[in-house]
């Protein structure tokens, strides 16, 4: 009895594949263009199908002419109506209108569709009104908020801009908030005014316009109004602040005390 397959044939089988890929790419290109090319279209570069030449839309299995209107241009892209409006101009439904620029006013956006004031002015609904900038002030680069800021040594009130009154042993700050002004090293602020600090004795400016102003120097602790020198026991020695004082170890802290910890200590 004879065993032995058939010999199986390679290129049968390489007919049969290419056969079953080549009936969905017949279907589908007799689906979008009825087996033909029609006029003014290209066969895609990758798949099956075409696509419809620039200045053609796809219509019913046909590429139609796009109709341009006045003041546009065509586009590259296969979505949409295929134009755009040039620069200045809006499309209105099927047409390109001229964008009503008011006076003050510029093109803005990449498309030149829209506008925007120029220095000096600000947007109400359709036309540009000009900041009015009061004496002392200039015009900022923001349209927003008042438009503009006023001089150094003057701040805003309402719509001007008033002088700044800074008081003896003082200075202008850079800003015009809070005060505008502050006291001058060795002062302190005092409701309207900048009295002197009252330096006690060991004690330095601490250069903060908070608490005392002052700090008291190494060695010496703060008690209420002065600088009273700090008292190290024995085996002691001044903390980092120096204005207290640690054990040297082995010793611990025990009331005002270093002690080695023994019970007859």
């Amino acid at each position: 009895m004879n065993t032995r397959r058939p010999k199986f044939d390679v290129f049968a089988y390489a007919l049969i594949c290419l056969a079953a890929f080549a009936v969905p790419a017949e279907l589908a290109l007799a689906q979008e263009g009825k087996g033909a090319l029609p006029s003014n279209a290209t066969a895609k570069t990758y798949g099956s199908g075409w696509e419809c030449d620039r200045g053609y839309r796809k219509n019913a299995g046909s590429c139609i002419a796009v109709t341009l209107p006045v003041n546009a241009y065509l586009t590259d892209s296969n979505h949409g109506v295929g134009w755009a409006c040039q620069h200045g101009f809006k499309q209105n439904d099927v047409n390109c209108l001229p964008v009503a620029l008011p006076a003050n006013a510029f093109l803005s956006g990449r498309s030149g569709d829209r506008w925007s004031c120029g220095r000096g002015f600000r947007q109400q609904k359709n036309y540009c009104e000009a900041i009015s900038v009061p004496a002392n002030g200039y015009l900022t680069e923001r349209s927003s908020g008042s438009g503009w800021t006023c001089e150094r040594g003057y701040r805003a009130m309402a719509d001007n801009c008033v002088a700044i009154v800074v008081p003896e042993n003082a200075y202008l700050t850079p800003s015009s908030y809070d005060a505008g002004w502050e006291c001058d090293r060795g002062y302190r602020k005092v409701g309207g005014a900048c009295n002197a600090i009252a330096l006690p004795s060991n004690a330095y400016l601490s250069g903060r316009s908070y608490g005392h102003g002052w700090e008291c120097a190494r060695g010496y602790r703060k008690v209420e109004e002065a600088c009273v020198a700090v008292k190290v026991p024995q085996n002691a020695h001044l903390d980092f602040a120096g204005h207290n004082w640690d054990c040297n170890k082995p010793y611990r802290k025990r009331m005002e005390a270093c002690t080695s910890g023994d019970r007859n200590d």
